[in-house]
């Protein structure tokens, strides 16, 4: 009986390759073992397990991806340590089917993800997850330049003058709020549009003026809503889609 090797040394010899290039197809998931495709370089593979390789193979590094998820109410998302963590909502199952086909699905894709927006436990609404640091750029380092959308459920009675205040004049942890467009949807839910919100804030916000928040949801980071994504499910950002 032959001794098992190396995945990326069998990938080496058939393609033939460098090392480096072998190990760089399987990161990509070009690579399959008996029909399940195989993502560690290391595994050991036997003489007679059916090794292929895609034929639109690139030893291309992979590029980094950029998450769209759903967050439901209750889920942790990077704001106090109450509720599971919204990372652990990522999984290939929770993947929105309609996007299978535009972007494989690689396990990589989890990993050393920067949460570019944190979300109030209590809110739901959309969380951007990256490993691209052009996009991670953009929503951390110049979060004061990128809108936010959020409709708010609210209780109680609104203070004379209040909603103009809600757009501008009011304070958080004693600086004063940027302008920002604060409109009624109804008579219980509100719009905000603002830039640079920090979690506690809108909840801050709908107390100064008589206000309590119900509920809370984010629908939009910049120009990527969320819209069509069930709560708990997530996507790929796609080639196109801009901040």
């Amino acid at each position: 009986m032959s001794e098992a090797i190396r995945l990326a040394k069998r990938v080496a010899e058939m393609a033939p390759c460098s090392r480096a290039d072998a190990e760089r197809y399987i990161a990509g998931g070009w690579i399959s073992v008996d029909g399940k495709l195989a993502e560690d370089p290391a595994m050991r593979v036997e003489d007679t397990q059916d090794v292929v390789i895609d034929p639109k193979a690139t030893a291309d590094e992979p590029t980094p991806v950029t998450i769209l998820l759903h967050k439901p109410a209750g889920v942790n998302a990077g704001v106090g340590a109450v509720g599971e963590s919204a990372l652990d909502l990522l999984t290939e199952a929770t993947l929105q089917v309609a996007d299978h086909g535009r972007q494989r699905f690689l396990k990589r894709h989890l990993t050393k993800l920067t949460l570019t927006s944190p979300l109030e436990t209590m809110a739901s609404g959309l969380l951007i997850y990256t490993q691209d640091f052009r996009v991670a750029r953009k929503l951390v380092d110049d979060a004061e330049r990128v809108e936010q959308e959020y409709v708010v459920e609210v209780a109680g009675t609104l203070a004379e003058g209040g909603l103009a205040l809600l757009n501008f004049g009011l304070k958080f942890s004693g600086k004063p709020i940027p302008q920002m467009k604060v409109s009624w949807q109804n008579e219980t839910r509100l719009r905000f549009a603002l830039k640079g919100v920090r979690p506690g804030q809108i909840a801050h916000m709908c107390e100064a003026v008589g206000l309590s928040v119900v509920s809370m949801k984010r629908l939009r980071i910049g120009r990527i809503s969320m819209a069509g994504v069930p709560a708990g499910m997530w996507r790929y950002l796609h080639e196109y889609e801009r901040f």
